[in-house]
């Protein structure tokens, strides 16, 4: 399985633990994609998940910079906006998981409310 696909699984696997929800999995549209939709008591929390297998460019949630803020924001409202949620709590959080030796358990961050939403696509 790829790096990124098992980290996806190992983020899920840590959300439900910590008592969310898991609402969907890769959503994606033609702006982007977003690896994990969850909910957090009445909150939708939309996930980026990084994964790396070491930390020498940095801690992995630095890889979801301006850019990747806004191909998340505007997926995000499109999700929102299919599901009827323009009157729900909505958030943004990244999980980075480093994961040096794949034969161990990693070590997962969650970073909470990580960003705003960015960009012409701002929320509701």
């Amino acid at each position: 399985m790829p790096l990124g696909r098992r980290g996806e699984r190992a983020a899920e696997r840590f959300l439900l633990k910590q008592g969310y929800w898991i609402v969907e999995r890769s959503f994606g549209e033609k702006v982007g994609e977003i690896d994990l939709i969850v909910s957090d008591g009445w909150t939708v929390v939309f996930v980026e998940v990084k994964t790396r297998t070491s930390d020498v460019a940095g801690d992995p949630a630095e890889a979801v910079d301006l850019k990747k803020q806004r191909h998340i924001t505007q997926t995000a409202r499109l999700f929102a906006t299919k599901n009827r949620l323009e009157n729900t709590s909505l958030r943004f959080d990244v999980v980075g998981i480093l994961w040096p030796d794949l034969s161990r358990p990693p070590h997962i961050y969650h970073y909470v409310d990580a960003f705003e939403a960015t960009g012409d696509f701002q929320m509701f």
